[in-house]
């Protein structure tokens, strides 16, 4: 290869990246604006620029012949999803997916939590100062009494928590390494502080469980190189979806008179503060339950409600809902491969999470940090990668 061709070369790869940093940026915008009591009247637009941006990131990329496969067979996925459900997230992850190669992740996810820190602070001042934004509700939610719990403009309480916890989790992967003790602590206080503003009892806790995972990883030498732990987070996220599609059984959860009949799901429920109870009361369909999922399933399947991984197969089917989970359990095997305890972490931190709160199944691919992690790992995990690689219009060598 000569002088001119490298250095050609080096000029896509150069505008490819820049290509992929905007889009990302605009992702984590989109999810800030969305926090905000701002209706976005060019969110569908902005989805299809980023997507467009994301399309020329692919485009000016070399993969291997296994990585357009995958990309083909994913995005075919994809397609039967769109034409089931009218939904495009997935065509859209695909593509973030396929365009997260030869980006430096940890670079990406700095962009990501910058971007979205800027953002929440903004609207945390612009509320306080009264400038713009709700600082607190008053309201009973859902708990039997009035309450006032502040959102400092990101919408709800549970939000604003939620925004913390996220931001805390994707801080500490960034820079756990370099974090002294006293840092923990500062991180300990300010979630113990927001949740007397908040009230939210879930963010609160699985934000006190990434931080002293975290603490674990960071002070106990050798830990991130067991091979246990990261068998013990495969277990807990497993379990964590098999409680979901359990509780969101009728068979197994036994709805009666407005509760269950399973003591289990009783038991669990009185700690969920009704989220089971919104599957099977909220609505008449009780959308949401198995009765109601199919294997991509279909456009009036777009209730909202709390729970994560019953959202994803509810609203997507039991095909890409088992792909996303068997992505997420080959994501935790390559984290015990590259001994990515903070990966191992944020995964379990998140899956917990995601049983009780929808926050990373949504259109939202600036949300969920998990696809950051595929993306940096995907042609790893599937073990895709080849020293012959070529651009859309050179598939012809590595055929």
């Amino acid at each position: 290869m000569g002088m001119g061709e490298k250095r050609k070369g080096a000029d896509w790869e150069r505008a490819a990246a820049w290509l992929f940093y905007v889009s990302v940026f605009l992702e984590c915008v989109i999810v800030v604006i969305d926090k905000s009591n701002y209706i976005n009247p060019v969110e569908g637009q902005l989805f299809r620029l980023t997507f467009l941006l994301l399309t020329g990131k692919v485009l000016l990329t070399k993969y291997s012949k296994k990585e357009w496969m995958a990309a083909a067979l994913f995005g075919a996925l994809g397609f039967l999803s769109y034409k089931a459900t009218g939904r495009n997230e997935i065509l859209r992850i695909v593509v973030f997916l396929a365009a997260y190669k030869n980006m430096d992740g940890k670079k990406v996810l700095k962009c990501a939590f910058y971007t979205t820190f800027v953002g929440c602070a903004l609207l945390a001042a612009l509320s306080v100062t009264g400038i713009y934004g709700v600082l607190a509700l008053e309201s009973d939610f859902g708990r039997g009494y009035l309450q006032t719990r502040y959102c400092l403009g990101l919408g709800h309480p549970n939000a604003l928590h939620c925004m913390f916890m996220m931001l805390a989790l994707l801080g500490l992967y960034l820079y756990n390494e370099k974090m002294k003790w006293y840092f923990y602590l500062i991180l300990l206080g300010m979630n113990y502080g927001l949740y007397l503003l908040t009230d939210s009892n879930t963010g609160t806790i699985v934000a006190f469980l990434g931080i002293a995972g975290a603490a674990l990883m960071h002070y106990w030498k050798g830990l991130a190189e067991r091979k246990w732990v990261y068998w013990l987070g495969a277990a807990l996220f497993l379990a964590c979806v098999c409680f979901s599609v359990l509780a969101a059984d009728e068979r197994f959860a036994k709805p009666s008179n407005y509760w269950f009949e399973n003591r289990f799901v009783a038991s669990v429920e009185t700690h969920l503060n009704g989220r089971v109870k919104e599957l099977y009361y909220g609505s008449i369909e009780r959308h949401g339950t198995t009765a109601t999922w199919s294997l991509f399933s279909k456009p009036e399947n777009n209730r909202y409600f709390d729970m994560g991984f019953v959202r994803l197969f509810y609203w997507y089917g039991i095909v890409p809902g088992t792909v996303y989970i068997i992505l997420y359990i080959l994501l935790l095997c390559q984290c015990a491969k590259k001994k990515d305890g903070m990966g191992l972490v944020m995964a379990v931190a998140f899956a917990i999470y995601t049983i009780v709160e929808a926050h990373l199944v949504s259109v939202y691919i600036g949300r969920n940090y998990i696809l950051f992690l595929m993306g940096m790992y995907m042609s790893d995990m599937l073990r895709l990668r080849s020293d012959k690689e070529g651009r859309l219009w050179e598939i012809y060598r590595l055929i």
